[in-house]
């Protein structure tokens, strides 16, 4: 039956970093060994948020201050680089187009990258760019999760 081609293939969204795309903060990709047995049979479907948003490649890093990526949906926190760059609007619309790319492809399941502002799931850095993490998810995770999309960290993400 996984040969039959009037059967559709289920689909995930995947962090692109994760997939070696090199579009994170630093420029880089970090492809993850066990994302394969993670994603198993399915149609991984790749997006970055940040760059769907239209940040650069590299770019500052930047981090979620004052909560986390519920908090933000909800006005009550910003995503601000390390520059002190208010980025808020641009980690949402990425948001937003990565659930529009989730939702076309159908997926009910992301696997995203640990601990990013956009991607973090179960926890997140705090906003102080020292390395400490709170509990908490990611501006893009949380929208996802708020429509339906299991999250779960990748791993080795």
């Amino acid at each position: 039956m996984a040969n039959d081609p009037t059967v559709e293939t289920e689909s995930v969204l995947v962090s692109a970093c994760l997939l070696g795309v090199p579009c994170r903060f630093d420029g880089r990709g970090k492809a993850s060994a066990g994302l394969a047995a993670a994603i198993g049979d399915r149609r991984p479907v790749s997006c970055c948020p940040e760059v769907a948003a239209g940040l650069p490649t590299p770019r500052r890093p930047a981090e979620i201050v004052g909560g986390d990526g519920h908090d933000v949906l909800d006005g009550r926190a910003r995503v601000v680089d390390d520059s002190g760059r208010d980025v808020t609007e641009a980690f949402l619309d990425g948001a937003r187009q990565a659930l529009e790319a989730a939702r076309g492809a159908g997926c009910a399941e992301a696997l995203l990258m640990a601990r990013s502002p956009s991607c973090g799931r179960g926890r997140v850095y705090d906003g102080t760019f020292t390395g400490e993490l709170r509990e908490g998810d990611g501006v893009t995770a949380a929208l996802l999760e708020r429509h339906g999309i299991t999250v779960r960290p990748a791993p080795g993400g």
